[in-house]
C-alpha cells in the first residue's frame, strides 16, 4: 500500500517537472524571438532615418561664368517719313510737260477763261492769257496747242521757253503764252489770215478765245511758249 502511493507521487512530482521545463523552453523560444524582431526593427529604423544624400551636394558651391558672347540688340531700322507734299496739297498727278509734277488738278475750260491778245510788242505776236475762275488751285501744264482757222497742223512750240516749275494758278491768278505770229523781216511763206482760234489744254478740254475782228495773218514762222507764270516772259 505505501509502495503504490510512493509511485504515486513520484509520477506526479515527474509530471510537473516536465511541465516546468516545457513552459521555461516556450519562455526562452519567446524571449529570443522577441530579442530578434527588436534588433531587425531598431535596424530598419536606422536605416529609414539615415538621410539621403543630395546630388547637389557634389557640385560645387558656385558656377563658373558663362562664355557664350552676350547678345547685341537688335539695330534698328529708320523709319522713312510719309505724307503729302507741297503744303498738302495732294500726290504728284504726273508729268507736266512742262515744268515739273503736278500737284494740283489741271487747269481747262470749266475753271478758267481764256482770252487772245495781239501786242505791238513784239511785232506780229499775240498772247494768250488763261485766268482760273475756280475756287482751287490748278496747274497749267504744257503749252497751247493752237489751231488757227482750218490749219492742218498746229504751230511748234520754244523749248527755250520751257519754265524751270510747274505753273500754278492760284483764284483769280492768270497764266500766259505768246504766240509769234508771222516773222517781221517777211521771210515767212504760205501766209493767210484767220479769224478763229482754238486752244487746247493739257487736259483735253478745249478753249475758243475769240480774235480781232479783221483777224490775224500767220505765216509758216508760226510758233507758240510753254505757259508761263509771267506775262513778260511769254512775250520774252
Amino acid at each position: 500500500m505505501s509502495g503504490r502511493l510512493t509511485r504515486t507521487r513520484l509520477l506526479a512530482a515527474t509530471t510537473v517537472a516536465i511541465a516546468a521545463l516545457s513552459l521555461t523552453a516556450c519562455g526562452d523560444t519567446d524571449a529570443t524571438s522577441a530579442r530578434s524582431h527588436g534588433t531587425a526593427d531598431s535596424a530598419s529604423s536606422t536605416a529609414t532615418s539615415t538621410p539621403t544624400a543630395s546630388p547637389s551636394a557634389s557640385q560645387p558651391a558656385t558656377q563658373p561664368p558663362s562664355t557664350s558672347p552676350t547678345a547685341q540688340p537688335a539695330k534698328s531700322t529708320p523709319k522713312k517719313s510719309g505724307g503729302k507734299e507741297n503744303g498738302g496739297q495732294g500726290e504728284a498727278k504726273g508729268s507736266s510737260g512742262g515744268g515739273g509734277e503736278s500737284r494740283n488738278p489741271q487747269c481747262g475750260t470749266g475753271t478758267t477763261k481764256t482770252i487772245a491778245t495781239p501786242v505791238s510788242r513784239p511785232l506780229n505776236h499775240l498772247l494768250i492769257t488763261v485766268t482760273n475762275t475756280g475756287t482751287k488751285y490748278c496747274d497749267l501744264l504744257g503749252h497751247p496747242v493752237a489751231r488757227f482757222g482750218e490749219a492742218q497742223s498746229v504751230p511748234p512750240v520754244d523749248e527755250s521757253t520751257h519754265p524751270q516749275a510747274v505753273v500754278t494758278l492760284a483764284p483769280g491768278e492768270s497764266g500766259y503764252a505768246g504766240v509769234r505770229l508771222s516773222a517781221a523781216d517777211g521771210s515767212g511763206t504760205h501766209g493767210y489770215t484767220t479769224k478763229s482760234l482754238t486752244v487746247a489744254f493739257k487736259n483735253g478740254t478745249v478753249a475758243n478765245p475769240s480774235l480781232p475782228g479783221k483777224g490775224v495773218y500767220v505765216d509758216s514762222s508760226l510758233q507758240v511758249t510753254y505757259w508761263q507764270q509771267q506775262m513778260g516772259d511769254a512775250l520774252n
